[in-house]
This record gives C-alpha cells, structure tokens and sequence, in this order.
C-alpha cells in the first residue's frame, strides 16, 4: 500500500533547518505514540491528518503535471486526490465513521488509475505501479467489508509510520544534517520490484482469507416471510416444516414460525424449533408430551443468527440434560425470540419481549399437526437466556396463564443486566465484553427513547454496528472481539458509565423481580467468566427476601458452557428438579446463596 498519498510532510520539510525538525518531529512523534496507544480517541484527528495529506499530495502531483510530466492519470489522480482530501477536511473529518469506508474508496480508485495507467505506459516502473495498485484495491475491498477493524488498523498503521517519522526528522535535526542527507536512498530496481509483488500478494491472501470469513453466513430463507394474513391473537402458529438438523438421539423436529407480542405491546412474530420423541413409547405413548420452553443464551441480534436456521437449534452442545428428552418422553419448544429469523427488533436483555416470545412459542408449538402436548411447561434458559426464562415465569400468570408454566430454570443467568452492564464496563479488556455492550447498545436503541448517538461515543459508533450485524458462530466476530480488546484501555465505548443516564434507569426495568408462581431453578458455576457469580447471589439474596421459592445451587470450578455439558453435575440435577415439577411434587426451596 503506498502510503506516500497521505505522507505529503517530508517533502515539505525537505529544506527545513535543523530547529524546525526538532520541533516538527517532536509534535509528531507525539502524535504518532497517541495514535498507536489511543487509536479510537486519536481517530478525529486522523481524519483530518489524513485530509490535509490527501490535498497536499494531490497538489503535487498537479504541480509536478505542470512543470513537464504530462501523464494524464497523475493529473486526473491528483485531482481525486486533493478533492477528496478536502472533503475529508470539510466534512468526514466531523464524522468519523465516514473515515473508513472513505479511506477504502481512495485506495479502490487509486488502485484501479495504477492498473489501468498500463494502458498507456507499458514500462517497469508502469508494472510497480499497477502491483501496488492491486493492493491498493484488496486493502480497499477489505477495509469496505470489516469498517471496524478497518479504522483501527488504520490508526495503529499510521501511528507506527508517524512515530517514526517523527523520530527520524528529530534525529537528523539533533545530527544537523543538511536537506541533501534526509533524502531516503532510491531502492534497487530489483529490490522494488520483489517488495511489490510481495505486498501484492499479502494484500490478495488477506482478502481470499476475509471473504472466506465472510462466507458461511446464515441466510433467511422465505419460511420465515410474513404471510398476508397474520392471526391478530398472539401465540398462533403460522406455519411449519420439518427440521433437519443435528438433534439429540431419539427426537424428531418441527421448524415453527408463530405470533407473538413485541416489549411495546404491538403485534410481532417469531420462530422457533419444536422437537418431540420420536417413537414414544410406554405410558408417554398414550399421554400427552410434557414440553420443556428453551430460551437460548448470546448468538448475537441480526436476523441471520436465529439458531433454528442453522443446525444446531437444539443439541447436546451447549444445552444441558438432553439426553433426558428420549428418556423421558420430555418435547422441547426453542424460540429465535422476535426480531431474530422473523423480521422486527431483537429483545436482547428486555425481560418483556423475551418472554413473550417464551411463552407464545408454547401456544404455538401446541397447535403444530401431528403433536399432542401437555398442558404443563417447564422454562429452561442459560445466560440470556436464564434472563428471558426469569422473566418468562414472572408473565406466565399474567400474559400466558395458558401455557401453563409449572417451573423455571435459569442456569447462568444474566438476572442483573445493570449489574453486568457495570462489570463490563469497569473491565472492558475481558474478551467479549465489546460484543456485550454493542449488544444491549444496539437492542435498547432500537426498543426505547434512547437513540445510539445518545449512548455510543462517536470514534466507537463504527464499531457497535458492525458488531451487531454479526453472529457469534461467525469467524467475523473475532474481529469485534480484536477490535474491543485493541480499544479497551483507550475510552469507553458508551458515552458514560450505565450506571447513570439514560440507559441506568432502563436496564433497572429489565432486572426480573418477580413475582412468580411457580418454583425458581437457579444454578451456575463458581468460576463463571462471563456472569459474575456474585452478581448472581445478590440477585439470589434479594429474590429470596421477596419470598420466592427458589432453590440456588452452585458448582465449584464451573464455568460459563462447562456446567452445560452431559456429564456435568448441573444436568441430573436439573433434570431430577424438572421431573418433580412435572409430577407436580411440592418444591423444597433453598433459597440461599451458597458459598463456593
């Protein structure tokens, strides 16, 4: 990448006493360290060093066509060049999430000038010219396709190279060099033509290697297309097909797209999966099917991360106990939640629109041909998902008395979503924590009076959107995650701290606090890294003292997902607890915090 266009200072410095080196490279250098340690606080002023660059730049190569080089593409890309920088100096300078994709499009069209100038000058220094161009234009595809990262990479390559600079012009200031020595030796032909076609060829891998994240993608098929005529009563199915995937032994599965109601009360939909045993047997074939509501941990908020379209909505990976639903003759009904496979604004941590979508997943898969299910439900959910069971039992008797909850299981759950948001903030360098924030960012954006300029610095708005057009089965998640690590000991990605302003008093309504009417299962690991185990026990202690029934169970040295695997402790249990509750023995509550 020829990062000549937006270094035009040497040559203004070429003639410049010793003195003004000193203080030009110190200033510099400052600006280089700041860059590279502060990339999303030191993005602004980017912007407008790499505006005044581009201009400058550009104006030389308009000098240079006049003085006697009469190449038409140096003039034309000189124009561009300078143009484009005083656009970025007049308006994308004031917007930097601009930059990016700004940045991406000089390089496109500077790429595509060096390539196409073959046409009319078929010389060696043409062909260098044209191979750095096809970098040029990787680079700008990749910048287009990964915003984000792009505006990082970005800051911290400019940093490097300003830092740099800057000790270079302070050494030969300090030395006293006369201008002849401060120009840079001209590369041997060879040597020019070896360091671009090995640039070339890291710039072509590094996009073979982003589009490859790039594929793999969920797409929404039409099943999940709103019909002209939707029921207006919340909890009717709309339709179903079988599913496919990868399900546990003995169980087969229905895809279900059904009514349900949005956290603002109006009319949504979502979809789901529905899995029944197989070929019951023994009493459960003559009785009705006990059914288990599943509500899913963080996959993401986009449309394209609904479990059910991909193969894996209800596994032995990640979900607890199921080898217990063969067994058993136990159904299990899996909402996507609304907004998430069906079209509309995902829930994430919004206890009421979380929970409809639990509830009305129970209507609807009652009405499924071919299933006869019972009248009583059990509601398991793990991390956000433990927060949408815990609400879910807390609106069953109000919303969905007819889906007949009987118990609620909430396994890891993120029961204080203040809490956690304070957590994450206090130490964003924790992986993940970036994906967190952008997460609840985005959703309470979208579902209250809280616009994402109101919560989101402007330098890291790039950032959260991307993060929430991705899912977290995707490889360009990783890059959310880097992108949140490389900025976390910059500046916070919210304006300010969630426990005050307007996102505060919204994540408080969303902390579930009962009451409910049937028994709580509430269970996690001591080494959790995700949710905090004390965050949980606090949450514990003040739901007992409302005099929930609930029992509290931990297990040392769990973790997030290890307390979820088939051999763990955490499964016999809550499968014994979930066996009672069907049977409709009375709930002895522990209603503690155990200490481990």
């Amino acid at each position: 990448m020829r990062w000549r266009r937006v270094r035009a200072l040497p040559g203004l410095l070429a003639d410049a006493p010793a003195y003004v080196l000193v203080l030009v490279g110190l200033i510099v250098t400052v600006l280089g360290v700041n860059l590279l340690t502060r990339p999303l606080s030191a993005l602004e002023v980017l912007g407008y060093y790499v505006g005044a660059s581009c201009v400058l730049s550009g104006l030389g190569d308009v000098v240079g066509w006049r003085q006697g080089n009469r190449d038409r593409i140096v003039l034309v890309r000189g124009v561009a060049w300078a143009v484009a920088g005083l656009a970025i100096v007049v308006w994308i300078g004031r917007s930097i999430e601009l930059l990016g994709p700004s940045v991406a499009v000089l390089l496109i069209v500077s790429g595509a000038g060096s390539v196409l100038s073959l046409l009319w000058t078929r010389t060696s220094a043409g062909v260098l010219r044209a191979l750095f161009g096809v970098s040029e234009i990787a680079w700008g595809v990749m910048a287009l396709w990964w915003p984000d990262v792009t505006l990082l990479v970005i800051a911290v390559l400019f940093g490097v190279r300003t830092a740099a600079f800057g000790v270079a012009l302070v050494w030969h200031g300090a030395r006293g060099d006369a201008p002849a020595r401060r120009q840079a030796r001209r590369w041997l032909p060879g040597v020019r033509l070896t360091s671009a076609v090995l640039i070339a060829a890291v710039a072509v891998a590094g996009l073979v290697l982003s589009d490859q994240f790039r594929s793999g993608v969920p797409v929404v098929d039409d099943f999940y297309d709103v019909p002209d005529r939707v029921p207006a009563e919340a909890g009717r199915l709309v339709r179903s097909e079988p599913y496919d995937g990868d399900l546990p032994a003995g169980l087969k599965a229905y895809r279900i797209l059904y009514t349900t109601t949005a956290t603002d009360g109006s009319p949504a939909m979502a979809s789901g999966v529905l899995a029944v045993p197989d070929e019951p047997s023994g009493t459960s074939a003559r009785e009705p099917t006990p059914l288990v509501a599943w509500a899913h941990g963080t996959v993401g908020v986009a449309r394209a991360c609904a479990p059910s379209l991909g193969r894996d909505a209800i596994s032995t990976e990640g979900m607890p106990a199921m080898s217990a639903f063969a067994e058993h003759g136990w159904a299990m009904v899996a909402t996507d939640y609304s907004g998430m496979g069906a079209d509309g604004d995902f829930p994430y941590l919004i206890g009421p629109g979380e929970a409809y979508s639990v509830l009305d997943s129970v209507r609807a898969a009652r009405e499924v041909p071919g299933v006869q299910l019972a009248e009583q439900t059990v509601v398991w959910g793990h991390s956000q998902g433990g927060h949408a069971a815990l609400w879910a039992g807390q609106l069953a008797s109000s919303y969905a008395p007819d889906a007949g909850v009987v118990g609620t299981a909430a396994l890891s759950p993120a029961a204080d979503p203040l809490g956690l948001a304070e957590v994450v903030t206090e130490d964003p360098g924790v992986p993940g924590a970036s994906l967190g924030i952008a997460f609840v960012a985005d959703a309470y954006a979208r579902t209250y009076d809280v616009g994402l300029d109101t919560l989101v610095a402007p330098s890291a708005r790039t950032i959260v959107r991307e993060a929430a057009s991705r899912c977290t089965s995707q490889a360009g998640t990783l890059f959310t995650i880097l992108a949140g690590l490389a900025i976390a000991r910059d500046q916070p990605i919210l304006r300010e701290p969630p426990g005050r302003g307007p996102l505060a008093d919204r994540l408080s309504e969303n902390v579930p606090t009962g009451p409910w009417s049937a028994p709580l299962f509430v269970a996690q690991g001591t080494a959790d890294e995700v949710i905090p185990i004390r965050l949980t026990r606090a949450w514990v202690l003040r739901t007992c003292a409302s005099g929930a029934n609930l029992s509290f169970t931990t297990y040392e040295a769990g973790t997030h997902m290890s307390v979820l695997e088939p051999e763990a402790p955490l499964s016999r249990d809550l499968e014994l607890w979930t066996l009672d509750r069907f049977a409709g023995v009375p709930a002895a509550p522990s209603c503690s915090a155990p200490v481990g």
